[in-house]
């Protein structure tokens, strides 16, 4: 195969490097200028691999479009390592994603905020649509200052990223200079598919290595579908027929491609997936890694679509996790000891780390921050002795050193001046070299109450700047603020959210956590505090608390102030007309002063009366406290009274007046005489006084013998002999048998009374009035002695019969106490 297998495309946006020959293999590193985004080194592209893996693999993501996992990988390499807030504009948002603006701001941002993973704040735009865009990344954001974690990222790491997706994907600029900067590889892509093809063309350069090659996955693939296309389909996580589609759309691009090497009788055995872009940034060709250890016999071959691979290939000397959907937690988060840190392209192949990366963030020229020499050379010609040890001392890492360079001071190891620069947290900011110590005696962390780590989460750089005590009254202070936010109508579990997005505010105006110098000074008294602005005690800066709408009031303050300014300048222009603008300027301000303090003064004394008024309210509201006390104090001291009286009828002491035998007693008499009532209504002459006599005493006697029969019930059952020993037992026991026997006889003898009246000729004749006002209605003219017809009048007649026998009980009962009292009052007592 040729060197004109290189794409011309490709290679238009990457020019090929010098030979390697023609490089200096000694000496010191010539100044250049930025590399080729697309070379990153083994350990930058494993690095920025596991964070474009860990965002893609949020939980917030699961289920959504491929444009929103994009858009989160756009703004994540936006990020600023200072602030974490990036600003775009949703018209540029869509270029990079190729996608109208219509669909980002419908689609995409209500996903993003939906999402939980990014944070939106818009600002509207002429017609009211989402023009500008405030984002931050909260996992890349919480992540910062976490050891080991794959969205830990520097500020050198994300310009790096940055750089990346601007090859691949950049939509391309015009500049007021008028230089001109390209679109990436897939910037000019748009329509439909064009996200998902970024992404995956994405993904691929971070799989690629340098020769453009792509180690595809392993396992049991559709052989109708090809290797390649299940490793694009595991890649995006999606079925393997959508990564062939998408593979075939980045070939006919000509930004991938499937290359499948031929045995000598021209049978295809083996595939490969290759980048083209990042072999011609390496300054290598497709052809090169096809012939490249090569067996005899073999030819490559390009094919279309490509085939499953057979047993299997050979083991690369530059191990890699295989691709699938989980990426394995080491990879991303702590490099190998012998991997050279290769994030900046532009420094010299030969030049090796000065630290390893696991002690460092894993940037090349990372240990040349501290000390302006050359990396490690220098140690190894220090290093070596004359002793036995020489062989050792020369391999030596440049952590172990054992002091100066000659003509040097001594000073900390440059690794030692690292820690405490990186110590100094998202800022950059150096500390004092007790800081590590001062640090352990204070809480890195937020709260564990979840509310506070909430409420606290936009401002968690600075509260590691405070001290013991500090945090304490800030925990102290933000507690303070949640509960006056629950006291001011807001749901107790949005109040820490509100409490976030006060203090995010705050931040945005003072310039971001850097220019914060005082933090404890600020959140106490800046960040936390409400801001009415206005008298609404619910108003915070214009905003009301309970609702999140703008304050009504604070526009009816403006309104009232534009009407002042409004109605002075009437008066000046009727009262003096003529004057020059200086003049007329000063009069009004002036005017305006004066009609500020006469406000200022009203404001003095209707706070004045304010105060008075709640005064008197607070006077009244104690007072009546008081008389609500006394009045219980009263109401305890007779009922103690009241509980001390002995019973009326069997003198038992301390018996509220009446013990609970008596009042059994009491209440069955009543309800005897009450039964006799109900027996008289129905079968007694209500003139009759001696008739009416006779009915009660019958019904005294039935009573009495169905107490009898239910004590000698109760004595069946019941331990004769304990009721013997107790005596009082014995008599409360048929107390109460007695009330619940005379309880039932009253409801027994008002359903005879209701029975009987009745079946009287006044019931009969309401029924069949109503019996035959039902049949005649409307809906049963048709067919009026039907069984709809006949059931409905029946319920009718029946109703109408039962009121009619509750009238004449109630009436016959209001006779008896009216017209014989005296025989009533017999019966009762």
């Amino acid at each position: 195969m040729s060197a004109a297998l290189a794409v011309p495309a490709v290679a238009e946006f990457f020019p090929a490097p010098r030979s390697a020959k023609s490089r200096t293999p000694l000496g010191p590193v010539p100044a250049r200028g930025p590399g080729r985004p697309l070379a990153l080194g083994r350990s930058a592209r494993v690095r920025l691999r596991a964070a474009v893996r860990a965002l893609l693999d949020l939980n917030g993501l699961d289920g959504v479009v491929d444009a929103v996992r994009l858009a989160v990988v756009v703004l994540a390499s936006r990020t600023p390592s200072e602030s974490g807030v990036v600003e775009i504009r949703t018209s540029e948002l869509a270029r990079w994603l190729g996608l109208s603006v219509s669909y980002v701001a419908s689609v995409v941002v209500p996903a993003l905020r939906g999402s939980g993973v990014v944070s939106v704040e818009t600002a509207k735009g002429e017609f009211g649509e989402d023009a500008g865009l405030e984002c931050r990344v909260l996992p890349l954001w919480a992540a910062q200052g976490v050891v080991g974690h794959p969205l830990n990222l520097g500020k050198k790491e994300y310009a790096t990223l940055w750089r990346l997706l601007e090859a691949v994907m950049g939509p391309g600029w015009r500049h007021r200079d008028g230089s001109v900067t390209p679109a990436g590889l897939i910037g000019t892509r748009t329509g439909r598919g064009a996200v998902t093809d970024r992404l995956a063309l994405l993904l691929l350069v971070l799989e690629a290595r340098e020769t453009g090659r792509v180690r595809q996955c392993g396992g049991t693939v559709d052989t109708k579908r090809g290797r390649a296309a299940a490793t694009v389909a595991r890649l995006l996580g999606c079925s393997a027929s959508a990564g062939e589609r998408v593979l075939e759309r980045l070939e006919d691009w000509k930004l991938v491609l499937r290359v499948r090497l031929r045995t000598g009788s021209g049978l295809a055995a083996r595939s490969r997936l290759m980048v083209p872009a990042v072999a011609v940034a390496h300054g290598r060709t497709v052809a090169d890694d096809v012939l490249e250890g090569r067996p005899e016999g073999l030819e490559p071959g390009f094919s279309d679509p490509d085939v499953a691979a057979g047993p299997g290939e050979p083991s690369d000397p530059e191990t890699e996790a295989q691709v699938s959907g989980v990426l394995v937690a080491s990879e991303g988060a702590v490099a190998e000891p012998d991997v050279t840190a290769a994030l900046h392209t532009d420094h010299s192949q030969l030049v090796a780390a000065v630290v390893p990366p696991q002690l460092s963030c894993g940037f090349s020229g990372e240990g040349r921050e501290g000390i302006r020499r050359r990396p490690e050379r220098a140690y190894e010609s220090e290093d070596r002795s004359g002793d036995s040890e020489s062989a050792l001392a020369g391999t030596r890492s440049p952590v172990d050193w054992d002091g100066p360079l000659r003509g040097e001071q001594p000073k900390k190891c440059p690794v030692d001046e690292r820690d405490v620069q990186r110590a100094a947290g998202a800022g950059g900011r150096p500390q004092a070299a007790g800081w590590e110590k001062a640090q352990q005696q204070r809480r890195v962390g937020l709260p564990a109450d979840l509310r506070l780590r909430v409420a606290l989460g936009p401002v968690s750089w600075l509260w590691e700047r405070l001290s013991r005590w500090q945090q304490d009254q800030v925990e102290a202070a933000a507690r303070a603020e949640l509960a006056q936010l629950a006291g001011l109508g807001v749901a107790p579990e949005g109040a820490p959210r509100l409490l976030a997005d006060r203090l995010t505010d705050r931040l945005a105006e003072t310039g971001g956590e850097t220019m914060v110098t005082g933090p404890y000074g600020w959140l106490i008294r800046r960040g936390l505090p409400q801001r009415p602005a206005c008298s609404h005690h619910k108003c915070d800066d214009g905003v009301r608390l309970d609702t999140g709408e703008d304050c009504e009031n604070c526009g009816n303050v403006i309104h009232i102030r534009r009407a002042r300014r409004a109605r002075i300048s009437a008066d000046i222009d009727r009262e003096l007309p003529g004057l020059a603008d200086g003049e007329r300027r000063r009069v009004f301000e002036e005017r305006l002063r004066e009609r500020a303090a006469i406000e200022a003064e009203d404001l003095v004394w209707r706070r004045e009366q304010a105060r008075v008024e709640q005064g008197r309210r607070d006077a009244a509201r104690a007072a009546a406290a008081e008389r609500a006390e006394a009045e219980r104090a009263a109401a305890a001291a007779a009922d103690a009274v009241r509980q001390a009286l002995p019973c009326e009828d069997c003198g038992q002491q301390r018996a509220t007046g009446l013990c609970e035998r008596c009042d059994h007693r009491r209440q069955t008499e009543a309800l005897i005489g009450q039964a006799g009532l109900f027996a008289a209504a129905w079968s007694a002459d209500l003139t009759d006084p001696g008739s009416v006599a006779a009915v009660a005493a019958g019904a005294r006697t039935a009573i009495g013998d169905s107490v009898a029969t239910a004590w000698l019930e109760f004595l069946q059952i019941a331990d004769v002999a304990a009721l013997e020993a107790n005596p009082e037992a014995a008599q409360d026991a048929y107390a109460f048998a007695a009330l619940q026997t005379a309880q039932q006889a009253v409801q027994e003898h008002q359903d005879i009374a209701l029975a009987m009246l009745g079946q009287t000729a006044e019931a009969e004749a309401e029924a069949r009035r109503a019996y035959k006002t039902e049949q005649r209605r409307h809906w049963f003219k048709h067919n009026p002695h039907g069984a709809d017809a006949i059931a409905a009048a029946a319920k009718a007649a029946d109703t109408a019969r039962e009121r009619v026998a509750e009238h004449l009980l109630a009436t016959r009962l209001e006779q008896l106490r009216e017209l014989a009292p005296r025989t009533a009052g017999a019966v009762i007592t």
